[in-house]
């Protein structure tokens, strides 16, 4: 597959580099968002032309991939000497602190995170599940990284909208929702996250649990 990871790099041309080109990427993002960015605008930031700006990276998507991975560098690799659990709850935090620190990166996840930044956290994950003995690490990592990315994107989302009372809404229709009607919708978003993580690992280390004891001889 070809994509921006697999093309060979090019020398830079003047002072322009790569890395400027994504430092630059990622504070316009930060300003105004993936819908803003254009080959143009970026040039223009860069005061470059946008034929020396095509010699590092051919399309927008290049932009965004190159940008996106640039947020999972900032995530930190949890000691090597960390329980399984502590060690996935330090990843997964410091995974969402940092798509919340960009929110449009949460309107990219779509995209396959192909980048170096990307795959080292992701075969951290794997090894310490591995070496946990979870009979299907790819499962378990799956749950943890859907469960990080699914909790940004909603929280995102719905601090757009932060104007509208749902509580009010649902409360006029308790008959219907008395469920919804007493929790709510709302949320405080750091406590709603760990609790929520705390439940997922508790059930992960509990099928953990049974696998290592059903293959005990």
């Amino acid at each position: 597959m070809e994509n921006v990871w697999s093309r060979p790099r090019k020398a830079p041309r003047q002072t322009l580099t790569l890395e400027r080109i994504v430092a630059e990427a990622v504070a316009l993002l930060d300003e105004e968002g993936a819908d803003r960015l254009t080959m143009r605008r970026l040039a223009d930031r860069l005061d470059t032309g946008s034929t020396t700006l095509y010699w590092h990276v051919k399309t927008k998507d290049d932009v965004l991939d190159l940008a996106l991975d640039a947020v999972f560098g900032e995530v930190r690799l949890p000691e090597p000497a960390a329980g399984w659990q502590e060690a996935a709850r330090e990843l997964i935090g410091g995974w969402r602190a940092a798509l919340l620190r960009h929110p449009w990166s949460a309107t990219i996840l779509d995209r396959p995170l192909m980048g170096p930044n990307a795959l080292e956290r992701t075969e951290f994950l794997y090894r310490t599940l591995t070496a946990a003995g979870f009979a299907a690490p790819k499962a378990a990592a799956y749950s943890l990284s859907n469960y990080v990315m699914g909790s940004v994107v909603m929280q995102v989302t719905w601090q757009d909208r932060d104007d509208e009372d749902t509580g009010a809404f649902l409360r006029e229709r308790a008959d219907r929702y008395p469920a919804l009607a007493e929790h709510g919708l709302d949320h405080e978003w750091d406590a709603t996250f760990d609790e929520g993580l705390g439940y997922l690992l508790a059930g992960m280390e509990q099928a953990r649990a049974a696998h290592k004891d059903g293959a005990a001889p």
